[in-house]
């Protein structure tokens, strides 16, 4: 057996399978949340898939396991390859991002008897994450479920903030000089592009980053205008806030359009000295993998967590996440077995 291979009774790898089969982008996480359900019934633990549709699985709160139901749309064939070295990884939608750090914590759950939660809607708007810290109390700790792989523990993530600008103009000849809808809306976003440029050696991680995701524009139904939107996204680092993000982009408005902001999520930056942190570093090394602490350019549910509950917390979960959302999505499930291994001894650490 290979360094940091632990025996494995194949409870995580059948889960696993089952839920990677059932399809479950977000909005559509209802089948899934009931395979989930049904796991922990046959284990006799008290469960319940609340009104958002998040699986709730109550019990010591002296760690709470969440990770996310859904995924992004795409479909894989699901199956099992051999690589040439040996090892085993499970191909399908979600094996990385993130059913399989969620399978891992739900057998970590029953085993050690902490609390769970499978959220819904983690990659639109986290509206399970965003009910949970609503409708129940703080846990002593928190772990949410995202890839780090298996020897690595995510404490830093970036914010996010989200806007749509618009614009609109008298429809006019397009031989006259006057800017119409469209040049405005793009010269903002040049503007905005260049208010938040950074210096290339600062890290990712300490920038704000600015993203048109989708433009669109033209003569109106009636003819009588023209009108250009951009849906836009602005990443926050720590040390920033999405206050000061709306200031800048509404600097660069000038005379035309307007922008209307959503809710935003703020940036989280957790101390490696927590006991959450220590326990997933003497857990790794008892399973011979060197600790990594990890800061995350993108945004997780553990920026709601932190936001709203003062505790100690990480992210932890099995899988590579460069294959996050990709074509050739799959999982070590040699990983999965050294993670769910992990998440025991940490749960057990923390009811100590």
């Amino acid at each position: 057996m290979s360094a940091g291979a632990v025996a494995s009774d194949g409870t995580a790898r059948d889960l696993l399978a089952d839920l990677v089969a059932i399809p479950s982008p977000s909005g559509e996480e209802g089948e899934a949340a009931r395979r989930l359900a049904a796991f922990f019934e046959e284990r006799d633990r008290e469960v319940w898939i609340d009104e958002v549709g998040n699986v709730r699985a109550p019990a010591d709160d002296a760690a709470l396991l969440t990770s996310h139901v859904d995924t992004v749309p795409g479909e894989i064939p699901v199956r099992i390859e051999e690589t040439d070295d040996g090892r085993e990884e499970l191909w399908g939608r979600g094996s990385v991002d993130a059913t399989g750090p969620l399978a891992a914590m739900a057998v970590a759950a029953v085993r050690t008897g902490v609390s769970f939660a499978g959220v819904v809607g983690e990659e639109t708007d986290s509206r399970g994450a965003r009910f949970l810290v609503g409708d129940r109390e703080a846990p002593d700790a928190l772990i949410n479920g995202e890839p780090s792989g298996w020897d690595g523990v995510t404490l830093g993530y970036r914010g996010f903030q989200v806007g749509t600008y618009a614009a609109s103009t008298d429809s006019a000849h397009t031989s006259r000089p006057e800017p119409n809808a469209i040049q405005r809306a793009t010269a903002w976003w040049s503007r905005v592009d260049a208010a938040f440029e950074s210096d290339e050696e600062t890290p990712v991680f300490e920038r704000v980053t600015a993203k048109p995701v989708e433009i669109a524009g033209g003569v109106a139904e009636d003819g009588l205008s023209v009108e250009a939107t951009i849906d836009a996204q602005f990443r926050i680092p720590p040390g920033e806030t999405a206050a000061s993000i709306r200031e800048t982009v509404e600097g660069e408005l000038g005379s035309g359009g307007e922008i209307e902001w959503r809710e935003p999520t703020p940036p989280v930056m957790e101390s490696p000295r927590t006991a959450v942190a220590r326990a997933f570093r003497a857990a790794i090394r008892r399973r011979g993998g060197d600790p990594r602490s990890l800061r995350k350019t993108g945004t997780s549910d553990m920026n709601i967590y932190a936001g709203a509950w003062d505790r100690p917390m990480a992210t932890y979960g099995p899988g590579d996440s460069a294959l996050d959302h990709a074509p050739n999505e799959r999982l070590d499930l040699g990983d999965l077995d050294r993670a769910v291994a992990v998440l025991e001894d940490v749960c057990e650490t923390l009811q100590q």
